[in-house]
């Protein structure tokens, strides 16, 4: 029988196994054969010898969803994930997106890459409660169950928190079980950006430990978004941190992480500076702390103590709206850098870069099976365009920290077994054809914090579903993604 696709003579990293020279034979959307010399007749043959042949990479932490959903037909092509051989991302992430997943997932028609998403608990709060710092009533507790149960119905692949962002923060940890049991009661996982990655309010082995102890309440798989220990505060907790994970593991519990391979996070000037009590009531509310004097004092110092987590002044860059592509240090010219970053609120929520990790325990959470690539792809970060392209450039070809296979073992076959995608993440028969194919010598990033939206270089071919979106290094216009669904057991929805 003809094929529609051969790729042939590539080095093969199967996603699960060692590699191994041989082709690869696409019918449709599937992957029909694997193996060396495959006598078989095709449409389309491309040569990939001497390249790395590789199932798609799959992002399981994003904030691409406007990108996924934009009017314009180019932007939806998602090529900063194309680009790098991202075939399958996730939104909805760090609480947010729409409490709507069927509306999120109707929404995602002629885009460049496969989409799942996450119901955000941040979403569903702020439709029940609001911006409020206070408990749900029974009822509200009630709804807000029904709508993550709606959301886990509709396709969802599990509940994702954002624990450090107001209102979510506002929530305690039995809140949280709640919702979490929704998800787990039908089959999702758990994915959380936990309470306090440096030393804000319980400090990072007590939000990881948290976030376990949500797990086995809730019954459910546990993801901890983009691990890090973030701020001089807690440089060198990363041992620490694997441990509880792996006597978790060891326990039996289901808990994985993910990770950006850069030494800057980023997150709003709000949430980088101003203490949580100072956000509850929303953005009104905070802009009326501003003015009361009584609260000058406290306010400002606070702020102060947290711009010291972030490592100063000089080491927030801030990348959006009032003082776009300056550190606060150069925003504030020589003055009080908390008056300056106070300034800049009144105007808006920019997103700011924050340089605030050690390299060594960057390198220890990456060391960990257990640990996904991810991006948290969000604008003005060059993790965005880079994030799969410098971890096999950097981390595994220049510095060794991990493996080639281990690189694309931990972005594609782990992913897709955290998120339930059992279609995906590996190159064998009956799989779906989302395949990248690059240049060993040449894969690499080229976005950085003064230029965060260079494409990467190196990428030869991507298919997605069983189309070419890049041919010969070059994106075709073909918008081949779809929408994942999760779907629940049987039962578990009306």
């Amino acid at each position: 029988m003809p094929v529609d696709l051969l790729i042939r003579g590539g080095t093969i990293y199967p996603g699960d196994a060692a590699p191994f020279s041989g082709d690869i034979a696409v019918n449709g959307d599937r992957i029909v054969a694997v193996g060396p010399g495959l006598s078989v007749r095709a449409t389309r043959t491309i040569e990939a010898r001497g390249m790395i042949v590789a199932p798609g990479f799959i992002d399981p932490h994003t904030h691409a969803g406007e990108m996924l959903a934009a009017s314009d037909a180019r932007t939806r092509l998602a090529l900063p994930f194309l680009m790098q051989g991202v075939t399958s991302v996730v939104i909805g992430n760090d609480g947010g997106g729409d409490p709507d997943v069927g509306r999120t997932l109707g929404q995602m028609q002629a885009i460049g890459v496969n989409v799942a998403t996450h119901v955000g608990f941040g979403a569903v709060r702020q439709r029940v409660i609001g911006a409020a710092d206070r408990a749900p009533t029974a009822r509200e507790l009630v709804a807000m169950r029904r709508l993550v149960a709606r959301g886990m119905c509709a396709g969802a692949i599990g509940l994702s928190t954002g624990l450090f962002y107001a209102p979510q923060r506002f929530a305690k940890t039995a809140e949280v079980n709640a919702l979490a049991a929704e998800a787990g009661t039908r089959g999702g996982i758990y994915d959380s950006h936990v309470r306090d990655e440096s030393s804000y309010s319980i400090g990072v082995e007590a939000a990881i430990g948290e976030a376990l102890a949500i797990g086995r309440a809730a019954r459910v798989p546990v993801n901890i978004s983009h691990i890090k220990a973030l701020g001089r505060d807690v440089w060198g907790k990363a041992p620490a941190v694997i441990a509880m994970i792996e006597a978790a593991r060891a326990g039996g519990q289901r808990v994985t992480a993910d990770q950006y391979p850069y030494d800057a996070s980023g997150t709003s000037l709000v949430a980088s500076l101003v203490p949580g009590w100072a956000q509850d009531g929303g953005r009104a509310a905070l802009l009326r702390r501003f003015d009361d004097a009584k609260l000058a004092e406290r306010l400002t110092s606070e702020m102060g103590a947290n711009l010291q987590r972030r490592g100063g002044a000089e080491k927030l860059l801030i990348t959006g709206g009032v003082g776009a592509g300056r550190t606060l240090a150069q925003v504030a010219v020589g003055g009080d850098p908390v008056a300056a970053a106070i300034a800049v609120i009144r105007t808006g929520d920019p997103a700011v870069v924050s340089f605030n990790m050690d390299e060594r325990d960057i390198d220890a959470f990456m060391r960990q099976p257990w640990v996904m690539t991810g991006s948290d792809a969000s604008a003005g970060h060059p993790r965005f365009y880079g994030s799969f392209a410098r971890k096999y450039a950097v981390y595994a070809k220049e510095r060794r920290v991990i493996g080639v296979r281990a690189f694309i073992e931990r972005s594609t076959a782990l992913t897709a077994d955290t998120l339930g995608f059992a279609d995906r993440g590996r190159i064998a028969p009956g799989k779906i054809a989302d395949i990248v194919v690059f240049d060993p010598q040449h894969y690499a990033a080229r976005a950085f914090y003064a230029s965060p939206e260079l494409l990467a270089t190196g990428v030869r071919t991507v298919v997605v579903n069983g189309e070419l979106a890049v041919d010969d290094g070059q994106p075709t216009g073909i918008a081949a993604g779809r929408a994942v669904r999760h779907v629940p057991p049987a039962g578990r929805c009306p």
